[in-house]
């Protein structure tokens, strides 16, 4: 796998997920370093003429009138010690990965005044996988300073980190990484927190994952179509045009790629339930949400986001609010409120499917009959799973209270609301995992039927992990393993 070239641009969420997950490498294109040393020579000419400047002759916060003189290199370390905040559950090593890529990217746009030594030991702790150990809790979305300060603290070569699959303290990480310690010239203990870095990388996290989930969803509707004999002239070209919503084109699309058969099925039914007559649209829309989310984040991901920020080419620093990230905050919310959208109609699939029976099935999908549950009592679980996702989908973004004696009066909750779009994804690939089972069931039960290429490789995949039912026995075992498929990678249609 070749580098991926840090160049203060075009980095996107395949990227980030492509470093955090599968270990790609990470170089510096000559020109970042050209840019980073024109700021910096900028932020030292405005620190010696005098000029207050944020974090650098002054407190943070509401120090803010505080004036700061005497050791540059030990304020700094204080800024990070008073600010190691962070508690509750340490962050999966793909989440610090993406924040230490997400921070590194960042920088690379300029802005910062970071020194060149400081950037080229984060670059290399990233590429040595040398990681933060970094609790979950403390960022309230105006940058995740309190978490980025663990960050700040290993490069220094205080706290703990994570090499090799061990947890250390962080000077014994990086001597077995042969990386050293570094020392913090004026503003790099600020700039190495002050970003929404550990929101924007998570987010590129889930956008892939929403991306791979959404894939999914689209296999199961169409075996579901398949299973039920659903009318499947509803993905007529024509009829998506007449009314172009968002999305609504590409997901039918997807559809009929999956349906497409020489010969067309017949329909058992003039018109099929709302969950799957609107899959056209309820898909569309969560594609645009998506989307949204992408572009939220690969904003961040590209941008100069530091305050204060160091105009390099107009000599300048000023103080700034780009750290605020509420279209960030917002996009996540959305794309959550999408996704229990969409999961909501994957489990009413689920229910018409193994319900009483429909369309020529046999009722709760069991060919036993008699007493036999069949897959009725999944529909118990459905309901559960969706309850958690709907009790997710209630947004956090305006959940803050006004903290630094009022100077920060307002929050975004980016990280909160990044991760519980990141939970509701992996709920909703439960579901996922349930219609799958369920639709493949209904296509074995479903006499004289042809599957259609596509749809035939889908019931293959099923089938590959997941047996017929025949007779009663605990289906929880087979969910779970169709689920650790879907999740971990593995899954192939």
């Amino acid at each position: 796998m070749s580098a991926l070239v840090l160049t203060g641009a075009g980095i996107h969420v395949e990227d980030v997920a492509a470093v955090a997950r599968d270990g790609r490498k990470v170089e510096v294109a000559p020109a970042v370093m050209e840019r980073l040393d024109r700021a910096r020579k900028v932020l030292d000419r405005a620190a010696a003429s005098g000029q207050p400047i944020y974090g650098v002759n002054t407190g943070l916060g509401a120090n803010l009138g505080t004036s700061v003189s005497g050791d540059a290199s030990a304020f700094q370390r204080q800024l990070l010690d008073g600010r190691s905040g962070a508690v509750g559950d340490v962050l999966p090593q793909d989440i610090v990965r993406a924040t230490m890529l997400a921070r590194v990217a960042m920088f690379s746009a300029g802005g910062s005044g970071i020194s060149s030594e400081v950037f080229v030991a984060l670059t290399d702790a990233l590429n040595a996988g040398v990681h933060p150990v970094m609790p979950s809790l403390g960022s309230i979305g105006d940058s995740d300073l309190v978490l980025m300060a663990t960050l700040g603290r290993m490069l220094i070569g205080d706290g703990e980190a994570d090499f090799q699959g061990r947890r250390m303290p962080a000077a014994k990480g990086l001597a077995m990484a042969r990386l050293a310690p570094v020392s913090l010239a004026p503003k790099d203990g600020l700039s190495l927190i002050s970003a929404s870095a550990v929101s924007a990388g998570s987010g590129a996290l889930a956008v892939v994952d929403a991306l791979s989930a959404f894939a999914q969803q689209q296999q199961a509707g169409a075996l579901t179509m398949e299973g039920i004999g659903a009318n499947q002239t509803i993905l007529d070209p024509r009829l998506q045009s007449a009314r172009p919503a968002a999305g609504q084109q590409q997901a039918a699309k997807g559809l009929r790629d999956l349906l497409a058969r020489d010969k067309a099925q017949t329909p058992t039914t003039l018109q099929d339930p709302l969950s799957i007559r609107c899959m056209p649209s309820i898909h569309g829309a969560l594609l645009q949400a998506i989307d949204q989310a992408r572009q939220a984040v690969e904003i961040e991901l590209n941008a100069a986001a530091d305050n204060p920020l160091v105009l390099g080419d107009d000599d300048m620093v000023l103080s700034t609010g780009n750290f605020h990230t509420p279209s960030l905050s917002l996009a996540f919310e959305t794309l959550g409120l999408a996704i229990a959208q969409c999961a909501a109609a994957c489990a009413a699939r689920f229910i018409q499917l193994t319900g009483s029976g429909r369309n020529g099935l046999p009722k709760y999908l069991s060919p036993a009959g008699g007493a036999s549950a069949g897959f009725v009592p999944l529909q118990k679980t459905v309901s559960a799973i969706l309850a958690a996702i709907r009790h997710k989908a209630n947004p956090v973004m305006l959940d803050f209270l006004a903290v630094s004696e009022g100077v920060e009066d307002h929050a975004t909750q980016a990280p909160l609301a990044v991760s519980k779009c990141a939970d509701m994804i992996e709920l909703w690939q439960r579901l996922i995992a349930f219609e799958l089972i369920a639709a493949a069931q209904a296509v074995d039960l479903r006499d004289g039927l042809t599957l259609a290429p596509a749809t035939a490789a889908i019931h293959a995949a099923v089938r590959a992990l997941v047996l017929p039912l025949r007779e009663d026995r605990p289906q929880g075992i087979d969910a779970e393993a169709l689920y650790a498929a879907l999740a971990g990678g593995s899954w192939q249609a």
